[in-house]
């Protein structure tokens, strides 16, 4: 198996409006990569976001005492803990400069993923992004639209950068899934010596989205689209929220 994964070059700056289905087909065919099937085009989550508006400006926010009561222990902005608060389920651990919270997608993550990094500054005064609201329908609808324009069956993954609990360093997860299986269950299938498999889940949307990290960058690489091709997988597609841990099945939190 050889599998690529190629950036998507010429990609614009994306803004409030913007039709993203529009964009990608438009950057695909300048550079001839039209996605075929199989392919799998892998998208960063804060064009998603920026097409989908997903914008706060903290000039206009007004803490409540709970944030500004939080802010004070983790040494943050009111009116950014605010925005964290209104995207959460719940505060899961806290302190000074980390606030980790269960986004209300059932995600937990850093401060519910709002960010200020690569935001553009005129769209606010104080401007900061939040998560697509569904990021599995954004990639559904991705999906759908690419699928149309190029007669073919590309799978879509949006993607994220996230830290993790035991190890340092942020990699590539899957926010959202469509046209492959995010989850893949390998239970009940023989090792190389025969051994059934009974615990074995991949998660093969999430190892895609880590892939295409490396080149997308985390700074000013300007690379939100991948294409990764010569993958291929038996199972039925299912969303990204499949990649979520049920909270009985939660040792940790």
């Amino acid at each position: 198996m050889v599998v690529t994964l190629t950036p998507v070059p010429g990609f614009p700056m994306v803004r409030p409006g913007d039709d993203l289905a529009a964009l990608l087909i438009a950057a695909c065919e300048q550079s001839g990569l039209a996605p075929a099937d199989g392919d799998v085009v892998v998208v960063a989550q804060k064009i998603v976001s920026k097409a989908e508006g997903r914008y706060v400006d903290l000039a206009q926010v007004r803490p409540s005492a709970r944030a500004e009561s939080l802010a004070r222990q983790v040494d943050k902005d009111p009116r950014l803990v605010e925005v964290i608060l209104g995207e959460s389920q719940r505060v899961v651990r806290h302190r000074p400069g980390v606030l980790i919270v269960e986004h209300r997608l059932g995600f937990v993550m850093a401060n519910a993923g709002v960010d200020r990094s690569n935001v553009d500054p005129d769209v606010g005064a104080e401007p900061v992004l939040l998560l697509p609201r569904d990021p599995d329908v954004s990639a559904a609808r991705l999906h759908d639209l690419l699928s149309a324009h190029f007669r073919s069956k590309p799978a879509v993954i949006i993607t994220d950068s996230w830290g993790r609990a035991w190890r340092r360093g942020t990699v590539g997860v899957a926010l959202g899934a469509a046209g492959l299986p995010a989850l893949r269950d390998l239970r009940g299938r023989s090792d190389l010596f025969g051994h059934e498999l009974r615990v074995t889940e991949t998660g093969f949307a999430d190892e895609i989205a880590s892939a295409a990290s490396l080149i997308m960058g985390q700074a000013d690489e300007a690379q939100p689209v991948v294409l990764v091709r010569g993958l291929s997988w038996p199972d039925a597609p299912t969303p990204g929220a499949t990649l979520v841990r049920r909270p009985d099945e939660d040792l940790f939190r």
